[in-house]
């Protein structure tokens, strides 16, 4: 007994091909919807942690999924399913509540219920001063010619991470008492004089963030490049790539 071979026709082929193409773009929607994300940092509101330019991947699973671990946000649902509530300095990544298209990320100071207020740049948590020890000043990396303190604070899990601030009087430095309500959070960039974040109220900055509004947390950051790299000039993604920062852990 003998078997034939039977030559596949182009519309075959073409049919296979799409089926694996299509196999392979459903897989990574899960992957993206599921479990990570990756994101660019465009702005410099998170320094010294976060550069401009680094590429960070962000992990759905810590505080359960939401409409918004879905690309576009579609209205499926509300609230979030397996929610877990945020910790206290973790780095969050949100839609902004004003404009859903928008994607922030900022510091998480505020838990629902908690009492926030800033005094001479420093965070008061429910009356009780956040530590802050100084580390000294240095160059602002997205403005060298101005220089910030250094400070250390730290988190509930022991473990610090490091603030920007200003001489003082800058706006944000001194503010009222903000009581975060029932599932909602506040959150602060790093740079504390560069960034628009809970301090201010929704339609200028972010005001309080939504618990349905959280993607995910930052975990690492996978690369990043330095200021002139550029997507439509293929040389500055060797000659500014940052091999410093790669597959660094966020705090």
């Amino acid at each position: 007994m003998t078997s034939q071979h039977v030559p596949k026709t182009a519309a075959s082929e073409f049919i296979e091909i799409a089926k694996t193409v299509a196999a392979a773009l459903l897989l990574a929607l899960v992957l993206r919807v599921i479990f990570f994300q990756p994101f660019t940092i465009p702005s410099e509101s998170m320094q010294p942690a976060l550069l401009k330019g680094d590429y960070i991947i962000v992990s759905k699973y810590d505080y359960g999924w939401s409409a918004h671990s879905i690309p576009f946000s579609p209205p499926l649902f509300r609230g979030r399913i397996l929610g877990k509530a945020p910790q206290r300095g973790d780095v969050v990544v949100f839609h902004l509540p004003r404009d859903k298209s928008v994607t922030y990320i900022k510091r998480l100071i505020g838990l629902p219920g908690d009492r926030i207020r800033v005094a001479g740049g420093q965070v008061f948590v429910n009356g009780r001063a956040t530590p802050r020890r100084p580390l000294g000043m240095i160059e602002d990396p997205g403005a060298p010619w101005v220089r910030v303190m250094q400070y250390a604070e730290p988190k509930p899990n022991g473990r610090s991470y490091v603030t920007f601030d200003r001489e003082p009087g800058h706006p944000g430095d001194d503010t009222e008492v903000f009581v975060v309500p029932r599932g909602h959070y506040f959150t602060m960039g790093d740079n504390r004089d560069n960034s628009l974040d809970s301090r201010w109220p929704q339609e200028l900055g972010v005001g309080y963030v939504p618990a349905q509004n959280l993607v995910g947390k930052a975990r690492f950051i996978m690369l990043s490049w330095k200021g002139g790299a550029s997507i439509f000039k293929p040389w500055t993604w060797v000659m500014r790539f940052d091999a410093s920062r790669a597959f660094h852990r966020l705090d």
